[in-house]
């Protein structure tokens, strides 16, 4: 290969710009972002960016010594790919012809509609959204969080130590039940209660009240929730758009193989975008996790530069990480599919559990809140047993 373009510039394609490089790839590099900045760290902008504690260049990923010796097209999105040609069409008119192409365009924020241009309605992606944000944060008032998943309980958090009124808006019974379930998930969001953050479950948003800037949230039921501010964290959407037409499939994201690789020969997934087949389930999974941005790359480029000539190994069980509250919660695995789970060490009222969640009597995946030595034994006692 002479060109191999990644069109993604946050955390995924800087892993794979660095893969390409260790794993002996000397040609022609290109790195394409939609975004002006450099790549930067996302987890901490949820929490102690918002929270004022960290500035910009410390979220930097590269260091200042760094060089891939790759050409970086920032601020310009990729708008499709010609597969006869192998080209990257770019949103200035500008081509980019590749032998080789890793796709790593994330996901972008769900917003509610109809709610452009009023002022105070915020979501939270990209560095840009956490300045706005965290400018009227800093004016203190009524918040309104809609969704109650990690996203959005790090907003409440950070928010309720900044001393804001906050309440947090679920649509679903539990908060959290997708990825930890009911129970486990009832325990975590009780984080928000704890701290004396309203937290409003099993309703829907109907819209939001105000001319020009937001003044309340109007629920389903009728009620009416006052609102200086409002963050919209009801999840994202894989930014494949511009591969429609390209041969390449798209379902939930990048179709791809156990190793990233796409069915289009030279094309490979990773990040947030990419639903890569998981060999132990039997299915696809697009996992919009950062040790998943971190780590799979290596297995996307090495299948790239191979033509797909070596075997992928088996996936590590997926794992994150929040701070809520001061409390340090960490999971890894897949929830869905327990058929139990047991609390082995700690006190539910305390929040400082260790949760293992079994299928059939295996462990499958591991919950912890302030435990983090028991927790990462556990981690790797699962990633023994599913390798």
């Amino acid at each position: 290969m002479r060109t191999v373009a990644v069109v993604g510039a946050s955390l995924a394609g800087l892993s794979a710009a660095r893969s390409l490089r260790k794993q002996g790839y000397d040609g022609r590099l290109v790195v394409i972002g939609d975004e002006l900045h450099r790549p930067y760290d996302r987890p901490p902008l949820s929490k102690e960016f918002l929270a004022g504690t960290l500035g910009e260049a410390d979220l930097a990923l590269e260091s200042r010594d760094e060089d891939l010796g790759a050409e970086w097209l920032l601020g310009v999105r990729a708008t499709g790919l010609d597969r006869t040609g192998r080209t990257v069409r770019l949103a200035d008119g500008r081509e980019v012809r590749a032998d080789g192409l890793v796709v790593a365009t994330g996901a972008a924020a769900r917003t509610l509609p109809g709610t452009e241009g009023l002022a105070g309605v915020h979501v939270l992606r990209t560095l840009d959204d956490a300045r706005a944000l965290r400018d009227e944060l800093g004016r203190g008032g009524r918040l309104v969080v809609i969704g109650g998943g990690f996203i959005g309980a790090e907003v409440a958090s950070t928010a309720y130590a900044l001393g804001l009124e906050v309440t947090v808006v679920e649509a679903a019974p539990t908060p959290l039940a997708g990825p930890l379930g009911a129970a486990m998930g009832g325990i975590v969001s009780g984080l928000h209660t704890d701290h004396g953050v309203r937290l409003l479950c099993g309703v829907g948003v109907k819209g939001l009240g105000g001319k020009r800037a937001v003044d309340a949230v109007l629920l389903d039921d009728g009620r009416s929730v006052p609102a200086d501010l409002v963050v919209v964290g009801v999840g994202a959407r894989p930014c494949v758009e511009w591969l429609e037409g390209s041969g390449v499939e798209l379902d939930n994201g990048v179709k791809c193989g156990a190793d990233g690789r796409t069915g289009l020969a030279g094309v490979v997934a990773v990040g947030d975008c990419a639903n890569w087949y998981d060999p132990r389930a039997g299915a696809h999974r697009r996992v919009e996790h950062w040790t998943g941005a971190r780590e799979r790359p290596d297995a996307a480029v090495a299948a790239l530069l191979a033509g797909g000539a070596v075997a992928p190994g088996p996936p590590r069980p997926p794992y994150f990480w929040s701070d809520q509250y001061g409390v340090r919660i960490q999971f890894a695995g897949h929830a869905a599919g327990a058929d139990s789970v047991t609390v082995e060490e700690g006190a539910v009222d305390e929040r400082n559990v260790l949760a293992v969640y079994r299928r059939a009597g295996d462990p499958v995946a591991v919950l912890g809140m302030n435990q983090p030595r028991l927790f990462m034994r556990w981690r790797k006692q699962l990633a023994a047993a599913t390798s």
